[in-house]
């Protein structure tokens, strides 16, 4: 656990917030000049606020009370950076290797086989930075990082540089990070795709303040919330792998409910997140027939909110989670939506991309169909 409580005037900027980050992957998330940066900088050691606390496990890297502010080649933090800083006239293999140096002898920290094999290296080992890719290089400075056997993980925008393929290659390997090290990864994104397919905690920034920290399905589940404007807000629903079928599409179940995608890259069995977007919901207050769209969700609706323009955000309870729906203010009169009434949420399978689909290494084969 990392929990952090700082005071510090940077200018006309005033850093006055406190949090805590569990284990998994807490977001830092907000618009530039929210206070990411003198956050990220004062956990790796390079700020030293006013006033503050950080304590790591049982372990205090500041407490200005106390006169306690621990160096920042001290603190046993795993950086990862836009860039991945690798050294040019190293190999891949030597490039891992550095970050032992950093290791306490005392420290059972991750072996170099276990990097190796967990990210995917093993054909790198014998090439130099400038013969990978963008996301190759990213994997290779996320084995430097776990090899330093750090006590947190701090990830500073490590996917901002890279386009969306070296994205999509390098996502599922930070998932496996969430979700094999018992260690707080604290990650700084712009990116809501990032925060729902890695987020387990989000901590929202605004003025050097921290104005809600929570779990990440019910953060982006609060477009009031968050900000990141009406045409990106959405929810997450955790849902099972069921079965893939041979017309190209996965049946998933979320909370008893199928829900139809084209064909996700996960196994049957497998526990997988699907970012919904709200834009992507059509409402209906009867059950529809003779739609050619898959997904019917029940729900029965618990929040309304209007905003500027023609437009009004639509929370909705059901079996699968919290869904949102943006419909137009015209729509809701038309269907008479109010708090309490029953409903339907319709998704095109088509409508959910790849990329908002992630997944766990949580596998229950015995207890699932066989594919179809």
């Amino acid at each position: 656990m990392l929990e952090v409580a700082l005071t510090h005037q940077l200018g006309k900027f005033a850093l006055d917030l406190s949090f805590s980050a569990p284990e998994g992957v807490t977001v830092l998330f907000g618009r530039s000049g929210a206070g990411k940066t003198a956050v990220t900088n004062a956990v790796a050691g390079l700020l030293r606020p006013q006033t503050g606390k950080i304590q790591l496990g049982t372990r205090s890297l500041l407490d200005t009370k106390n006169g306690i502010n621990v160096p920042s080649h001290r603190r046993r933090i795993g950086y990862i950076f836009q860039d991945a800083r690798l050294f040019p006239h190293m190999n891949v293999r030597k490039n891992i290797i550095y970050g032992q140096r950093f290791a306490r002898k005392s420290q059972s920290g991750a072996s170099l086989e276990l990097v190796i094999d967990m990210l995917g290296l093993a054909s790198l080992l014998d090439r130099h930075p400038a013969h990978l890719s963008g996301g190759e290089k990213q994997r290779v400075a996320i084995g430097r990082a776990l090899l330093s056997a750090p006590d947190m993980i701090l990830a500073d925008e490590p996917l901002a540089s890279l386009d969306d393929a070296r994205k999509a290659e390098i996502l599922p390997y930070l998932e496996q990070l969430r979700d094999e090290i018992s260690i707080p990864i604290l990650y700084v994104t712009h990116s809501v795709a990032e925060v729902a397919r890695l987020a387990t905690t989000v901590v929202v920034l605004q003025d050097g303040r921290c104005v809600r920290s929570g779990p990440a399905d019910t953060i982006l589940a609060d477009p009031a919330i968050m900000p990141i404007g009406v045409r990106a807000a959405g929810a997450i629903l955790h849902a099972r792998v069921r079965r893939h079928h041979r017309d190209g599409l996965s049946e998933l179940d979320a909370g008893g409910i199928p829900l139809f995608l084209p064909q996700v890259a996960h196994r049957p069995g497998q526990k997988v997140r699907v970012r919904i977007a709200a834009h992507d919901i059509i409402m209906s207050r009867q059950r529809p027939m003779g739609l050619s769209a898959l997904n019917i969700i029940p729900g029965k609706i618990t929040a309304l909110r209007s905003g500027d323009g023609p437009g009004m955000m639509v929370s909705m309870q059901t079996p699968a989670g919290v869904l949102l729906a943006r419909v137009t203010r015209r729509s809701a009169a038309a269907l008479d939506l109010t708090v309490g009434a029953e409903c339907h949420a319709i998704i095109k399978s088509v409508s959910v991309a790849p990329e908002d689909v992630g997944g766990t290494r949580t596998y229950e084969p015995d207890v699932l169909p066989a594919p179809s």
